[in-house]
């Protein structure tokens, strides 16, 4: 299954120095970069680049067509599982059940995948991850159709997907660089979101009608034929056209450097927090989502499929704007996710169906927002031989701390309502922005700066580096 899911909050490279060329991905283990990857060395600019640019380059092409095939299909899954399970059992804390059990093999494992994926090529383990990912939708199709499923029987296949996507993920987010390149990686990245989004769309509109129609089996043997496409993508590739990296020998302590390596970076460490928490509490839509339709609004399967909808087109927006920007500041991130929190408080306390819905929208693109700026910064900010390792704690808390969230905030709609959930959930997530925001000011030398002049900013904050500033407070200051 793919996932759309990703944060970031160094800026891209700013200036031809602080690019990462195609020749010097191809690290070897005791040498790195001269300075952080990712971090502005200079005030110059990086010019803006077409919205679709990274799209010239073949194998990204291939990748991307086959993308959108099989997030379709698995939007369609997804609906039809929630749906599925809600149906058998009547209860969001099924739902929630569901969610986690498909997330932590994320949370135990995740580290490990990252680790595979820095040691083996890149293209044969996504090969392999997206037919064992093809093969769950199918086993799934057929219990469903037979007329046999049982609600453990889906737990069980969202458990065997989330061991996939352990090694899956992390090797997809790092083989976009392996295409494309350190110049097209921000806007392949976004446009990867896109893609995403844009099957989110479709998927969620065909399912509602096969599910009404024909039954939720339809949709699970849909997705399973749908990585046919992306399968097919992978193997006519050219791989001399693929950008050399070095594939790392196995050896001990290799987790461990990866942490260090991450811990050592504020402009790594902080947006991965912040995104950990608000993976946790704040985007637990399956949960919030059917029981505003269920118990709300007393609606059916086509209300979920429309309020998933809006919520594509939201983030749809959101990330082709994303693909258009030159960059992005850790300030974007922390105010980005202020106002995620805030329109999930506003959402969980309108007073009609319309408001609810017209809500989700502006909810999707912010969350959209989040997800690229940290996904992107966060990848050209490390070294492209720990890539695997840090794309795999990114998408650990991210991802893996849904089986941690799901089940309390599942929980928490259950027993006081879907608008206490939606409201706890906005809540932890602006407590989280407020407090990632003052660490980050803090470590980076920044003050608070209050102009009440006309024609200037009111409230911003401002760099305070002086002589006795390290050389890390000052970078992180420079990319804030």
């Amino acid at each position: 299954m793919s996932t759309g899911s990703g944060a970031h909050s160094a800026p891209a490279p700013n200036s031809h120095n602080d690019t990462v060329t195609d020749d010097a991905t191809a690290t070897t283990q005791g040498q790195g970069p001269t300075h952080a990857p990712g971090i502005a060395a200079g005030p110059a600019a990086t010019p803006r680049k077409g919205t679709f640019s990274s799209l010239r380059i073949r194998n990204y092409r291939l990748f991307a067509t086959g993308q959108v095939v099989s997030n379709t299909g698995t939007w369609m899954q997804r609906i039809a599982q929630d749906w599925l399970v809600l149906s058998l059992t009547g209860s969001s804390g099924a739902v929630g059940i569901t969610t986690a059990l498909q997330f932590l093999p994320m949370l135990l494992f995740g580290l490990y995948g990252g680790v595979l994926t820095d040691r083996f090529a890149k293209r044969k383990l996504l090969l392999f991850t997206q037919s064992a990912m093809g093969l769950t939708g199918l086993a799934l199709a057929v219990l469903t159709l037979s007329g046999h499923v049982q609600v453990w029987h889906v737990y069980l296949v969202a458990f065997l997907l989330g061991l996939v996507t352990v090694v899956d993920n992390p090797a997809r987010q790092a083989f976009v660089s392996e295409m494309v390149g350190q110049d097209e990686l921000r806007n392949a990245v976004s446009l990867n979101s896109a893609n995403f989004q844009s099957a989110r769309l479709i998927g969620p509109a065909v399912a509602g009608v096969l599910i009404t129609a024909l039954g939720s089996g339809w949709a699970f043997l849909f997705n399973g034929l749908s990585f046919i496409a992306p399968i097919t993508g992978l193997l006519m590739m050219r791989t001399a056209e693929l950008h050399k990296v070095d594939r790392v020998p196995r050896s001990k302590g290799q987790l461990r450097e990866g942490l260090r390596h991450v811990s050592g970076h504020p402009e790594l460490i902080w947006p991965i927090v912040l995104v950990g928490f608000i993976g946790t509490f704040g985007f637990n839509f399956p949960i919030w989502l059917t029981a505003f339709v269920y118990k709300v609004f007393h609606a059916g399967a086509g209300t979920y499929a429309l309020f998933n909808g809006l919520m594509a087109a939201g983030s749809l927006i959101g990330a082709l704007l994303a693909a258009r920007r030159a960059g992005s500041r850790l300030r974007m991130l922390v105010g980005a996710a202020l106002l995620f929190g805030l329109l999930e408080i506003a959402a969980a306390l309108s007073p009609s169906f319309w408001i609810f819905a017209a809500l989700l929208a502006p909810i999707g693109l912010v969350g959209l927002t989040i997800n690229v700026t940290a996904n992107s910064s966060v990848q050209m900010a490390t070294d492209p031989a720990m890539r695997g390792r840090v794309m795999s704690l990114f998408m650990m808390v991210f991802m893996g701390g849904t089986p941690l969230g799901a089940p309390v905030v599942g929980w928490v709609t259950d027993a006081y309502g879907a608008r206490i959930g939606f409201l706890t959930g906005g809540v932890v997530s602006m407590a989280a922005a407020a407090l990632v925001g003052l660490a980050l000011a803090r470590v980076g030398g920044l003050r608070l700066k209050i102009d009440l002049r006309r024609g200037h900013r009111h409230v911003a904050f401002v760099p305070r580096v002086g002589p006795g500033e390290s050389p890390a407070e000052q970078e992180l200051a420079a990319v804030a």
